[in-house]
């Protein structure tokens, strides 16, 4: 074990020993940016439960590992379909994929398609299209929010670029895959950054998963520019092992009359942190915010939303449910700034929460901070157990407890889950749920839930306004 402080003493160490390495592919005006957030970073330090946004989540224990941090790629000949293939039954994507940290590929670092869509390695998208790079580069991100922000700025060397230049949808769903494999505990700080232009569109999958069961660390920023009159759909999975922790940090920047859907579905993990910063730029511009959550064992997860209605004329929608069980916690802030000027907003916020014993936790947090007067917000949060009179509704018609259990959990899941708008996707995600509200450990022809490999098909009719 080494000590907290000496951690920062390690990173600030081997940053200062490695800079040659860290800025090898720098444009112009980056290095500026990386040395202003590396002085950020020592101001700053890690976040302890000091901090007001961070009193729920305590990662002192993960600073007290010895982490190893790869300056370059360790790929050697690696076979990409070996080390992952996607579950997804007829999910036809393109798949782009992060190795401990750095960007892999079959035939080259960086694709353009044929509508000149560009996708593929952040580091060789600063080579080849500085310019368009730092047009956008830590314009939305804010380093100086918290340490770890500013430590991925200063030391972010690789990740995912993706471009869909003006009016045009990119062919297919991309998908983002997020893979640690490695016998050593690694502090990974992956930057990604995504550009749309002027009625664009674009659906992002982004999959994290862990091969080993070490105790890493993923420290990410995702910067998302939305041009006037773009459509992103975005999909967040995580699935990890309990020993990774990821601190998973996201920037989207709304012009006018943009649409966004975002998704944040975390489903396992040691411990886990979304936060999540949208900025309705651009009268017009909506944004969905949800999000589902089933922890159990000492798994922790926490959600920050920030939304900021900078201008009139925008709407967000904010909807947010966990299923917490054994000793398992679970954080949820919300905040939503309307500013001044920003009149004729609409903005809807509800954080929805089961616990399945006492030793399960949840604190949440709503919260609207309002400065315009013709507007229309609400918020809500609610913390509870299993419904009493729904389970004695459905056990009335012939279920047993432990199944009707099942359903209300599902019921309740549900309603995040019918929101995803890609078919496959949203079937294996209903599967996944299936099986993380059984625990899998329970067999498959006594559950009413019914997996794809299950023969046996169940029917009930339930009337679900009971529920």
């Amino acid at each position: 074990m080494i000590a907290e402080s000496t951690l920062k003493e390690k990173v600030t160490s081997l940053y200062q020993s490695n800079k040659d390495k860290i800025v090898s592919n720098d444009p112009p005006g980056m290095e500026t940016i990386r040395q202003q957030s590396f002085e950020d970073f020592l101001k700053l330090d890690f976040p302890t439960p000091k901090l007001e946004k961070w009193k729920n989540t305590d990662i002192r224990k993960l600073l007290q590992r010895d982490y190893q941090i790869l300056f370059g790629p360790e790929n050697g000949d690696l076979d990409l379909d070996k080390i992952f293939h996607c579950e997804v039954p007829d999910f036809d994507t393109e798949i782009i994929s992060l190795y401990n940290g750095w960007y892999i590929y079959r035939d080259k670092p960086l694709t353009t398609l044929p509508n000149g869509t560009i996708i593929g390695s952040f580091a060789r998208a600063l080579q080849e299209y500085p310019d368009l790079v730092m047009k956008h580069y830590n314009k939305y991100a804010k380093s100086d929010l918290n340490g770890l922000n500013a430590l991925n700025t200063a030391y972010a060397q690789d990740g995912v670029f993706i471009y869909v230049p003006d009016g045009v949808e990119a062919y297919k769903t991309i998908q983002m895959v997020n893979i640690l494999n490695k016998e050593d505990n690694l502090l990974v700080q992956n930057r990604n950054l995504v550009i749309m232009g002027k009625n664009a569109k674009l659906t992002l999958v982004h999959c994290d998963d862990s091969h080993n069961f070490k105790s890493s660390l993923t420290n990410t920023i995702t910067e998302v520019f939305m041009d006037e009159g773009a459509n992103m759909k975005h999909y967040k999975l995580q699935n990890l092992n309990n020993d990774t922790s990821l601190i998973n940090t996201s920037f989207f920047h709304q012009e006018k009359d943009s649409n966004l859907s975002t998704f944040a579905i975390s489903l396992n993990g040691g411990l886990i942190r979304n936060d999540i910063h949208v900025r309705l730029n651009g009268e017009g511009s909506h944004a969905d915010v949800m999000g589902l959550y089933l922890m159990d064992k000492e798994q922790h997860v926490d959600n920050h939303v920030f939304i900021d209605h900078a201008v009139p004329n925008c709407t967000s929608n904010e909807l947010f449910k966990g299923i917490i069980d054994d000793h398992a916690t679970a954080v949820f802030n919300g905040h939503i700034l309307v500013r001044k000027d920003a009149q004729k907003t609409n903005a809807y916020q509800t954080n929805r929460n089961i616990i399945l014993n006492d030793k399960a936790t949840v604190n949440t947090k709503p919260f609207l901070e309002i400065y315009a007067d013709d507007v229309k917000c609400s918020h809500g949060a609610t913390v509870g157990q299993i419904d009493n009179d729904a389970l004695f509704y459905i056990k009335s018609r012939g279920i047993s407890e432990y199944n009707a259990k099942l359903l209300l959990m599902y019921a309740f899941a549900a309603e995040v889950i019918n929101q995803i708008t890609i078919d496959p996707l949203k079937v294996r995600i209903d599967d996944l749920v299936k099986k993380r509200l059984r625990g899998e450990l329970a067999v498959c022809d006594q559950c009413v839930l019914n997996c794809k490999n299950q023969e046996k098909t169940y029917e009930f009719k339930i009337d679900m306004s009971k529920l």
